[in-house]
Parts: structure tokens; sequence; C-alpha cells
């Protein structure tokens, strides 16, 4: 069985029942709407979560939805469905960082590729966003000194150059950078630096 929500929005009852049997058969948590006006209404609070839309509907069209979907600060991936899709919706569509194209008839390992790849996409983001916000909690019981060695190690300094700037010894160095990758859960020096990328000198001084 496979944990995930999948939203298909598509006007056409016949395609749209098909593709919600198919996805709930193979384990996901389905809901559909027959247009983008209903998705959007009540929109699901749900993660991780894949749209299925197709790109030319009635009223708001998957690139309305989707271009929505942003606005309101969704980042869910979105997958289009279409069979008379013109180059600037293709690139419209891509701009906006659609997830991926099925082109009317599609198969159904087609569509469960997709879907699961979209899945996984979110579920990554998700997680992403649960380790920055753990980070960003730690942040707060640094030390001043431990706040100044992450500044250094942003700006590429080594142990040596960590112990010239602070005028400490090398294995107090070392130890101030064990401590503060401890506290902030970094696994190695390059995750450390991928979490503190948003960050600036004056936010880790009001840390």
């Amino acid at each position: 069985m496979q944990n995930g929500h999948v939203d298909v929005v598509e006007d056409d009852d016949s395609l749209r029942n098909s593709i919600t049997d198919l996805l709930t058969f193979a384990g996901y948590q389905v809901r559909s709407w027959r247009d983008a006006e209903s998705f959007l209404l009540d929109l699901p609070q749900t993660a991780p979560a894949v749209v299925v839309t197709d790109m030319r509907m009635p009223g708001l069209s998957g690139l309305d939805l989707h271009t929505e979907l942003i606005n309101r600060g969704r980042s869910m991936p979105v997958i289009y469905i279409s069979g008379e899709s013109t180059v600037p919706q293709s690139i419209a569509a891509m701009k906006l960082g659609a997830m991926d194209f099925l082109i009317k008839p599609f198969t159904r390992e087609d569509l469960l590729k997709a879907v699961a790849a979209g899945i996984e996409k979110d579920r990554a983001q998700m997680m992403t966003l649960i380790e920055q916000a753990r980070f960003d909690e730690s942040l707060q019981h640094l030390t001043p000194r431990e706040r100044q060695v992450l500044e250094l190690l942003r700006q590429g300094y080594n142990n040596a150059e960590i112990m010239d700037s602070l005028q400490i010894s090398l294995p107090t160095a070392k130890q101030y950078k064990s401590q503060l990758m401890r506290k902030l859960g970094a696994r190695s020096l390059s995750q450390l630096l991928r979490l503190s990328a948003h960050l600036n000198t004056s936010s880790l001084d009001s840390a």
C-alpha cells in the first residue's frame, strides 16, 4: 500500500472516475474534483500529496490552478494531463514547476509512475521543511561563541583559521565546532552549510 494523497481535478467524469479508481486501488488516498474552483474552495491540508489536473477545463485551467497553489504557498507537485496542450501552455507549466505531463491517451503505468515520483518529491520537500524548522529552532540555543564559529564556518574557515580568528587553541576550536554541529543536528559540515544557507550575520547575532 502506498502512503500519500492525490487530488484529481478533471472535468471529464469518465476519466476522473477511472483515474480515481486506479489510484485508490494502488493504495493512495484520493479525492476528486470536477473543476479547479471547487478544489481551491476546499483545498486539502494533506501531505505528502500530488495534484493531477487537466490542462484545459471550463473556468479555471490547470495553469490557473497551479498558479493559485503557488500564490497560496502550496508547493505540492502538479501532474498535468492533456490532449490538446499548446507549446506556450506547456512552457508556462514548466516555468511553474510542473512535475510531469501525460498526453491523452496515457497508460496506467505512466500515471502510476508519475504519481509515485510526485509523492516522493513532496515527501522529500516535507522532510526538508521539518529539518529546516528544527535547525532554526536549535539556533536559539547557541552560545555567542558558537554563533561566531558558525558564521566563520559559513565563510569557509577551517579549524586553524577559526583558532587564529578567535584567538583560541586548536582543540578548543574543534570542540566548539563539534558542539555546534551536535546542537544543530548536523551530521556533516556540508549539511550544516546547507541548512544555514538562508541565514545572514544579523540573524545570527539576534539568534
